[in-house]
């Protein structure tokens, strides 16, 4: 029985997928229709009437389209909410006399084994003759269920088409109503951005305050020494939880990086707006900019396998004992990886001083030089800085290069030919392996993302303010 079953549920499952991948194309089809209908009508109306038309053909079209396929899409959108709860709770029922009453997390295994047998991975000798019916029925009202949605979308679609096609007249306000609804949509795609963040730091937050239940701020804050007691080697022993060698190591490697990258992307950027052919530009800086383009897990391997034995190599040449693995080797590539950040950001911020201040400088009979070190570059100072403080806030949020190339030592000291761990790779490391969420081993993640999130929004903070006065001084 079982052997027949698996390419009927196969065959049914297909039949349910491609349904739900022709959904898109039905709907837009109907809403194509609409559009048709809508802007025929309104050239009917405005050639027949003297009256004329409050709005273009256009925005007719525009809201007969929109009329068909909103309410569609909010039936599609409830439909999906609603219908896995009512084939959850129907295919439940179906198994409840075979294996008695079931806890949820029960249901969500049954679920999962009658979900395998429906899609024809699940072993077929394992398989009970229940598990087999309720596949089947699961599979059923899948179908039923997606020829339903499908049904009701396009009987709302054509009663809204009817109804607002009748509607059409000279005084309606097509354009008004489509404008607000361009509004509305654009309003909730913001609230998705901003309400994803709330989200994010409300998520950081609830769980650091869970690890302050356990751990003292004063011991994160102020402490020295880090060194997590995960729980699978010890037990009854804590750990211990000081971001200070954490924060110091962040900072190490995010100071050597800016020293590389600061000089060589606003020199990049000087010649590149001041002194570069035309020519020379076109083809210089979209090459440059590569670089930006460049995944950081390329970065990160580049410093490992090439930086980090040349350092190593280096110091023995000179008797100086370099770690492969240090905050030397992360920082320098680091700093090679937000050389294009900088160097665009001030180039346009360069190119964007008057002309007329330079012209005046050099009227003045000073030379190319001067006009740029006494008058093109005070200009843009705000705008440079501005640069400057965002890439801060992206060498302090970079991962993957100090994951491989920082040596993962988290210790204060102040060399940076020595292995330093930075808060990005503490917080991989403590949400890496099979662990226990409720414990502080963990849940210090959640504190150190909320430590290196408040940094990074104050470094943001700054720069845009920056930024704005900048953009204000010349606007």
């Amino acid at each position: 029985m079982s052997g027949h079953t698996g390419p009927t549920l196969n065959k049914a499952v297909n039949g349910v997928e491609m349904s739900n991948l022709t959904l898109v194309a039905i709907l837009l089809m109907i809403m194509a229709v609409a559009y048709q209908l809508g802007l025929t009508k309104s050239r009917a109306i405005e050639k027949g009437t003297v009256a004329r038309m409050h709005s273009r053909p256009g925005y007719y079209g525009m809201l007969t389209a929109l009329w068909c396929g909103v309410p569609a899409f909010l039936i599609f959108a409830i439909w999906s909410l609603i219908e896995p709860t009512v084939i959850r709770s129907l295919v439940i029922a179906e198994i409840v006399p075979h294996v008695g009453e079931l806890s949820s997390q029960q249901i969500a295994v049954q679920m999962r084994r009658i979900e395998n047998v429906a899609s024809g991975f699940a072993a077929t000798a394992s398989v009970q003759d229940y598990e087999i019916i309720a596949a089947e029925r699961l599979t059923r009202l899948q179908a039923i269920g997606s020829l339903a949605m499908i049904g009701a979308m396009a009987a709302v679609a054509m009663a809204a088409l009817v109804l607002v096609r009748r509607r059409i007249h000279p005084n309606m306000r097509a354009r008004n109503a489509v404008e607000t609804f361009t509004l509305i949509v654009l309003m909730m795609c913001s609230a998705v951005a901003v309400m994803t963040t709330i989200g994010i730091v409300l998520s950081m937050l609830g769980e650091s305050l869970r690890f302050f239940e356990v751990v003292s701020p004063i011991d994160f804050f102020f402490g020295t020494t880090w060194n997590p007691a995960f729980s699978t080697t010890s037990p009854d022993r804590l750990g211990d939880f000081g971001l200070l060698p954490l924060l110091w190591g962040t900072l190490m490697v995010t100071v050597i990086a800016l020293l590389i990258a600061i000089p060589v992307g606003l020199m990049t950027a000087i010649y590149m707006a001041e002194y570069a052919p035309s020519w020379v530009r076109s083809s210089a800086k979209p090459v440059i900019e590569v670089l930006a383009g460049i995944p950081t897990i390329v970065y990160g391997v580049f410093a490992l396998m090439i930086v980090g034995p040349f350092f190593a190599d280096l110091g023995e040449t000179f008797g100086i004992t370099i770690r492969a693995t240090s905050a030397l080797t992360a920082g320098v590539v680091m700093g090679i990886m937000i050389i294009p950040f900088i160097s665009s950001l001030a180039d346009d911020v360069i190119t964007q001083v008057p002309r007329a201040m330079r012209d005046g400088s050099l009227g003045l009979g000073a030379t190319k030089s001067e006009t740029i070190r006494k008058v093109v570059l005070p200009a843009a100072l705000p705008g440079i800085v501005g640069a400057f403080l965002l890439a801060t806030s992206r060498a302090v949020g970079e991962t993957m290069i100090v994951l491989l190339a920082a040596g993962n030592s988290p210790s204060l000291h102040a060399n940076p030919f020595e292995a330093v761990s930075t808060v990005t790779v503490s917080i991989v490391n403590q949400l890496t392996g099979d662990q226990d969420f409720a414990s502080a081993q963990s849940l210090v993640a959640f504190a150190l993302g909320l430590t290196l999130f408040v940094i990074t929004l104050i470094l943001n903070v700054i720069a845009l303010i920056i930024v704005r006065k900048y953009r204000e001084q010349y606007e």
